[in-house]
């Protein structure tokens, strides 16, 4: 992915506790929000559906079951890798690559989940602050794209970034044959596991 541009402004104020929320920096609605999820939903092996683990009404990107992907830290829980969230928070939760997710946290537009700073967390889970107007929502899409990529299984974001509306569902498969590996796992890896009660979404 090239490199990113910095985000405007200071960072949001979030909490660090469950729910790991954006306390301020709010777009007026989701208008934001429900658009990136309805372009990534498009992609090949994208489903939209209710978060398994976020609060709820949060609206998660899964990947089709059956489908190849990528290690068990390129996902939140199950096969989902994004979520968006939800009751006047228009954040979202994802996994980058670790070496993406500290670039983008040094360019300001995300952080990591509060329980990584703990050790109950994988590095690769972040919170992507809010998009505030059109052009953010453009950043967000890349990122969220890059997550995609993760959870298909590559080690590093395609270049050519998340496809136009011109593009096709039935695109070729992102990862080679070779390179790819089975993830149809129920419970989340162990990391997330302690984290993961009713009362703790």
């Amino acid at each position: 992915m090239d490199g990113l541009v910095v985000r405007a402004g200071p960072r949001p104020l979030t909490t660090s506790a469950t729910p790991h929320s954006q306390v301020n920096q709010q777009p007026p609605d989701g208008a934001h929000l429900a658009a990136l999820l309805e372009k990534a939903r498009g992609w090949p092996g994208v489903e939209e559906a209710p978060s398994s683990i976020s609060v709820p009404g949060a609206q998660a990107l899964v990947i089709i079951r059956g489908l190849p992907t990528g290690p068990p830290e390129a996902f939140l829980i199950d096969r989902e890798f994004c979520h968006g969230h939800a009751q006047g928070d228009y954040s979202l939760h994802l996994t980058l690559p670790a070496a993406l997710a500290l670039e983008a946290e040094q360019a300001g537009w995300v952080e990591p989940h509060y329980l990584v700073l703990t050790g109950r967390l994988p590095r690769t889970v972040v919170m992507l602050y809010a998009p505030r107007d059109a052009g953010e929502v453009t950043i967000a899409l890349q990122l969220v794209w890059a997550s995609f990529t993760f959870a298909r299984g590559a080690s590093t974001p395609t270049s050519s970034g998340p496809p136009g509306p011109e593009s096709s569902s039935e695109r070729s498969p992102i990862v080679p044959p070779d390179q790819r590996m089975t993830h149809d796992f129920k419970e989340p890896h162990d990391q997330v596991r302690n984290w993961l009660s009713p009362d703790r979404r």
